[in-house]
């Protein structure tokens, strides 16, 4: 039995199954691998299965593409994170359309207390360098895991701020890890692997093809607790990634500019729509973010030491009281919808002090 990413990369090359439809096919058969080994006839009862996706399923040449994979992750010393390996993304994993699996080449720990994507144009201006660098220069302190995308403008500003200021960066490719893209970019992108990693969802032979990058900004967004945008129009990669935060959950900030600024259209946009929060210094976003050091440590009766707030001790009351408790159930304990409770979650989990078992239920550990 394999149980190396080999299904899941598998299941990933069948047409017609993006993310969202093999958790569903998964979910349905118990495993990537019970979804290629159970019968014709159980597979078509399956909600939204038919005859052209079980052939699609039955065809053999994925196994031979994902044989290929395998052999040129072991060659290259690439990682494989299936999204039940305890190395992937955990914020990611509260994305509905976060993919099955993810290749990392490099060090980094996709799972430290404090993630931050920065983002922006591709043209940035000196000044949204300058402070696309004294940001993330006054995050060296509170060790800041810094995503963004390896393209040009602020996101090569901000992987080699972060190289700069020895805080771990991940670059997020919109193709496979036998390239990088750009080439002018490669460098830099051997030194994240060294102090970071670079990640990426796509197979080899993948190419930075433009419809993958709206596809790889879910990942920047998804794995992140929040999404900075430094100098920005009022549409493009960054709006996006931006709006997929918004839709994730997670704070979205921006750096105001002139009005008159095309550059700035797009930070002012969701600063004025309420979507961000405005952030001109490392100490503004610390501040937006609740990340200052010297933050008031409350005794939590958890058994452990660990800084809560007000709505994440009000959680771990309840789910002290009992084994586990499904979301519905904690919600209606609560009184806040499922898409409230989702932040604080997350935050917990990462803490340490809850678990999440399958079928939305969540236990103190």
């Amino acid at each position: 039995m394999k149980n190396n990413g080999f299904f899941e990369i598998s299941l990933s090359l069948v047409e017609g199954v993006g993310p969202i439809k093999a958790k569903n096919l998964i979910k349905h058969c118990g495993s990537a691998e019970a979804v290629f080994t159970e019968k014709r006839s159980v597979l078509l009862k399956i909600p939204e299965v038919g005859e052209k996706l079980v052939n699609a399923i039955n065809n053999q040449l994925v196994f031979q593409r994902a044989e290929q994979e395998l052999n040129f992750c072991d060659h290259e010393g690439i990682d494989i994170l299936t999204y039940q390996n305890g190395n992937f993304p955990k914020r990611l994993l509260h994305c509905p359309d976060h993919p099955l699996v993810l290749f990392r080449k490099g060090v980094a720990d996709l799972n430290p207390p404090k993630v931050i994507s920065i983002v922006g144009t591709r043209r940035v201006t000196t000044q949204g360098k300058k402070v696309c660098e004294e940001i993330i220069e006054g995050l060296q302190e509170s060790n800041v895991l810094i995503v963004s995308g390896l393209a040009f403008g602020v996101d090569i500003c901000a992987h080699s701020a972060a190289l700069n200021s020895n805080l771990e960066t991940v670059g997020v490719l919109a193709h496979g890890l036998d390239r990088i893209y750009p080439r002018e970019h490669s460098r830099i992108a051997r030194q994240m692997m060294d102090q970071g990693a670079l990640l990426t969802e796509f197979l080899s032979e993948t190419n930075p093809d433009r419809e993958n990058f709206p596809t790889r900004n879910r990942i920047v967004a998804g794995m992140s607790d929040a999404t900075l945008v430094i100098e920005s129009q009022k549409s493009g990669g960054a709006m996006i990634t931006a709006n997929l935060a918004f839709d994730y959950f997670r704070d979205v900030l921006a750096v105001p500019g002139r009005p008159d600024d095309v550059f700035s259209q797009g930070c002012n946009n969701l600063i004025r729509a309420n979507k961000a929060g405005l952030v001109a210094s490392a100490d503004d976003l610390l501040q937006a973010l609740n990340w200052k050091e010297n933050k008031r440590k409350k005794p939590v009766q958890t058994q452990l030491l660990v800084d809560l707030s007000d709505e994440e001790e009000q959680i771990m009351n309840i789910l002290k009281e009992t084994e586990k408790i499904s979301l519905d159930e904690l919600g209606i304990k609560v009184n806040k919808t499922m898409s409230q409770l989702a932040v604080p979650l997350l935050n917990l989990e990462l803490k340490g002090v809850v678990e999440a078992l399958p079928g939305k239920v969540y236990r103190s550990v």
